[in-house]
């Protein structure tokens, strides 16, 4: 299972580089080529979103299938440590897909916005050509 967040990590990494590498101003010679790898992978990077959907239920379910102490006699301090290890280990897994999932938003954002403005440079080139 640990593989399955290492993988999802590497992504959210990958994603967060690109969109720091898409909007850092002083980039414009390389911008052309980043764009293109960034669109050719934004479609592989979907797959994101049901590998997230795939782990917050398995999240959900460790949660549904937790053991639950009724009273602070029946639990020992190792079951309670144990317990508390694994709510914190759900609540960062949790903030790794929130924020794969945000990364993967804002590099579709970010390269939809930058293409934009290449797109209405170039007819402003040609805009000046003709006159």
């Amino acid at each position: 299972m640990a593989l399955e967040w290492v993988i999802l990590g590497f992504a959210a990494g990958a994603e967060a580089i690109m969109v720091v590498l898409l909007t850092f101003p002083g980039t414009y010679a390389l911008r052309k080529g980043l764009i293109s790898v960034t669109r050719n992978l934004l479609k592989p990077f979907l797959s994101i979103i049901p590998f997230c959907l795939f782990l917050l239920l398995d999240i959900y379910w460790k949660y549904e299938t937790r053991p639950r102490c009724k009273s602070a006699e029946s639990c020992t301090p190792t079951e309670l440590m144990r317990h508390q290890k694994s709510v914190m280990k759900n609540q960062r897994n949790a903030l790794l897909i929130a924020s794969a999932l945000m990364f993967y938003w804002l590099l579709y954002s970010v390269n939809r916005l930058v293409t934009r403005v290449e797109e209405l440079n170039q007819r402003v080139d040609k805009l000046q050509n003709k006159e």
